[in-house]
């Protein structure tokens, strides 16, 4: 009869089998400041914005993706200006 195949291997018995502590080991790991696990990545921002849908005319979305990178920021920066004058902000 044939033998059954583990699915997993087996773990490790002797803690002087662990693998070497490496530069790459260090890259991976939690890092803590005391008991809080500090996060990892981008810092979360003072304002976050919020995803709308918004209806605009063709040429209009097409002016203002022909001006390049950064467009949607421009065009937030408008709104705000826009609001600014109109004394809703």
């Amino acid at each position: 009869m044939t033998e059954k195949k583990r699915s997993t291997p087996a773990p490790w018995i002797d803690p002087d089998d662990a693998p070497p502590l490496t530069a790459e080991f260090f890259k991976s790991a939690e890092l803590y400041e005391g008991k809080q696990l500090k996060s990892r990545g981008r810092p979360k921002a003072a304002m976050t914005k919020e995803p709308v849908k918004l209806r605009l005319d063709a040429d209009v979305l097409a002016a203002l993706r022909a001006s390049g990178d950064g467009w949607q920021t421009r065009i937030n920066e408008a709104l705000r200006a826009s609001l600014r004058l109109a004394g809703q902000l």
